[in-house]
């Protein structure tokens, strides 16, 4: 099945429980989901690699019998146009000391992720979910402007951990072309205990979170 675009993307710091850590001076917001839209210009890419492990060939009896396949190990390479500064930090684990600086603790910050996409006819959305996982950001490529603007994006690469709530897999695909789907339940197993609010529980709309 083909899909189209990168419809949005949403974080939610958790704890070492991989509970979604709310409030707002804990979490990202009060309700514990950052949803990047319009203010930050949009999610430009997400390219998602590691869904499968590279398969491992078995041979016997000089034929090729079987092949294993190696846990998957997903990261995600993230282009946001204009993430918001401090969102930026918190999801990257800098550590704010009250006067305007970040520093690194080394100690990251554990990070839930949906990342959603729609069917080529935009009827149905198609979902990735990541319940635990770390943000980095490898480096910061800032260059001169010319005649023209020269931007540098919030290039973020994330790498997925195991997620208990997904029977110790790093990552879950969900969609509502499933008949069963239920859009409460993904937003509960992928941001740790979260309370979809009534009004967005239909199949085919996103949470109004800030």
């Amino acid at each position: 099945m083909a899909t189209v675009g990168l419809y949005q993307a949403q974080f939610g710091l958790v704890d070492d429980t991989q509970k979604l850590i709310t409030g707002a001076n804990a979490g990202l917001g009060t309700d514990g989901i950052y949803t990047v839209d319009h203010k930050d210009l949009g999610a430009k890419t997400a390219n998602i690699t590691g869904l499968s492990g590279t398969p491992v060939k078995i041979w016997g009896n000089d034929s090729l019998q079987d092949a294993d396949i190696p846990n998957a190990e997903p990261s995600v390479a993230l282009d946001i146009n204009n993430l918001a500064f401090d969102i930026k930090q918190s999801i990257k684990g800098m550590v704010n000391d009250q006067k305007g600086g970040y520093t690194d603790s080394g100690i990251k910050a554990h990070v839930a992720m949906l990342i959603t996409t729609r069917t080529i006819d935009r009827k149905n959305f198609v979902y990735y979910g990541f319940g635990d996982g770390i943000l980095s950001e490898p480096s910061a490529n800032l260059q001169s402007n010319t005649n023209a603007v020269t931007r540098a994006d919030d290039a973020l690469t994330y790498t997925a951990l195991t997620t208990i709530a997904f029977g110790g897999q790093p990552y879950k695909i969900y969609s509502d072309l499933d008949p069963k789907f239920d859009k409460a339940n993904m937003y509960s197993e992928v941001f740790g205990g979260y309370v979809l609010p009534t009004s967005t529980t239909g199949s085919s709309t996103t949470p109004a979170t800030h």
